[in-house]
């Protein structure tokens, strides 16, 4: 009796104390501001990710406003995790701050064969230094992408400031970023110089852009597979009219705009003189091309800039047809290759149905999930490009012809690297011989995936 009395005593102190383990609350509430201003949860929420992404203060009214209202026109949700039953140290930030930080907002992603796919995109992760380790994130995550799921949203995405942080919660690389520098000291020459003088190209005042953005956004979006939807502050930040962080206008930043044939606006670039290089430079802050010409002719433009020696991109495509255009290859040099949109699939049938394939053709893929939403087995058998998607008993009746994670799946998703490499570095297991050279066949793209927006 004594020895059982015992146990359920350490069971009852174990219990107690993996209830005091997680003292917070999660609370999600818009960004936004009410009758001309922002409400105080709102205020303290930004302060928090400001402090975690070693931002300005944003306790300032205007700051806070402007950011408040720009994310309003995104729809974007807050989330904040706070102590409860607990009080602040005399001097510290009181419990109206947030100790962890966690937004999303939803747009779409450009997922070929014409088709913009509804996405749940994660931003503003944070979690104080004084509370690592704690499950705040796991919490915050686990709990978003459930709602998600639960909301009809095949994939969620981000955009990764840490690179070893969220494959455990099932996100992969899905695209890459590239800084690039084009030596253009006397000009661009073009093999096929036709090619980038379509069009016009003329110079406005970049306060243009901000109002042009959103419908070259809208084009571009639609004709580039990977793209995904930008949020408000982006036509802010390419104008140079303000950002997170602050919001004095960059003045030396200037602006191009090309016209079509039929003199309509088709693409832009923003750019500034960057002060501090050995030799002149200037670089680009946005650069948006509805089409091939308008983007050939925009560098073109950039390369005719008098008393400049180098271009410098942090956004360009991994394959870029800038490269190949150039008559001297060589002076294009990429100077970094970094992972940048990171695709989770939330609903394996919806995503794999949505996208386009280039061959028909069948392939069954075990996937495993930890946190469940995407797991399970699946016959992925395409017709004309299009999948039709079943899921399989998983009894061992069905024949599996490779396994994976859902963080693979995620990464293979747009075609961005293919199967076999991953299954050259151990991540992707072939059950039946011909299985990956199926899939691969099944997924390959004409073109890379490339996303221009960062969130």
């Amino acid at each position: 009796m004594q020895d059982t009395r015992g146990a359920m005593d350490k069971e009852r102190s174990t219990s107690q104390r993996n209830l005091r383990s997680f003292p917070y609350e999660l609370r999600t509430f818009p960004s936004r501001v009410v009758d001309g201003g922002v409400p105080v949860e709102v205020a303290r929420w930004q302060d928090a990710v400001s402090l975690g992404f070693h931002g300005d203060s944003t306790s300032g009214d205007d700051a806070v406003k402007f950011y408040a209202t720009s994310e309003e026109v995104d729809g974007r949700m807050a989330t904040g995790a706070y102590l409860k039953d607990a009080a602040a140290p005399a001097g510290a930030w009181g419990l109206e701050y947030p100790v962890a930080t966690y937004a999303y907002h939803r747009k779409t992603l450009n997922v070929g064969g014409g088709t913009l796919l509804p996405v749940h995109q994660i931003t503003a992760v944070t979690v104080r230094p004084s509370h690592r380790r704690r499950g705040l994130l796991r919490a915050m995550m686990g709990s978003d992408l459930a709602q998600a799921k639960a909301a009809g949203i095949p994939i969620a995405a981000l955009t990764a400031s840490e690179a070893t942080i969220y494959g455990r919660f099932g996100f992969g690389v899905a695209t890459h970023a590239c800084d690039i520098e084009v030596a253009v000291k006397g000009g661009l020459e073009f093999i096929v110089p036709a090619s980038a003088s379509q069009g016009v190209v003329e110079i406005a005042d970049a306060t243009a852009v901000r109002d042009l953005h959103n419908g070259v956004f809208a084009r571009v979006h639609g004709n580039t597979f990977g793209s995904i939807g930008r949020q408000d502050m982006y036509r802010m930040q390419a104008s140079g009219q303000g950002n997170y962080g602050t919001l004095e206008p960059v003045k030396n930043i200037r602006a191009a705009l090309h016209y079509d044939a039929a003199g309509a606006v088709d693409g832009y670039v923003t750019y500034k003189p960057v002060r501090d290089q050995a030799v002149p430079t200037v670089e680009v802050v946005d650069l948006l091309a509805a089409t091939d010409a308008a983007y050939l002719a925009l560098w073109n433009y950039l390369g005719s800039l008098d008393l400049i020696d180098v271009v410098k991109w942090g956004m360009a495509p991994l394959v870029d047809p800038l490269e190949w255009a150039m008559a001297a290859k060589r002076l294009y040099k990429r100077t970094a290759v970094e992972d940048h949109l990171w695709l989770r699939i939330l609903d394996t049938p919806a995503a794999l149905a949505a996208r386009e394939y280039a061959v028909d053709g069948t392939v069954t893929v075990h996937v495993g999930d930890p946190l469940g939403h995407a797991s399970g087995i699946f016959r992925i058998t395409v017709v004309h490009g299009k999948a039709t998607v079943t899921r399989c008993p998983e009894d061992g009746s069905v024949p599996v012809g490779l396994g994976m994670g859902v963080s693979e799946l995620s990464s293979l998703y747009l075609g961005g690297v293919t199967a076999r490499t991953l299954q050259a570095a151990g991540r992707v297991r072939e059950e039946e011989a011909g299985a990956v050279a199926m899939f691969d066949a099944l997924f390959a793209t004409s073109v890379s995936p490339h996303c221009l927006t960062a969130f």
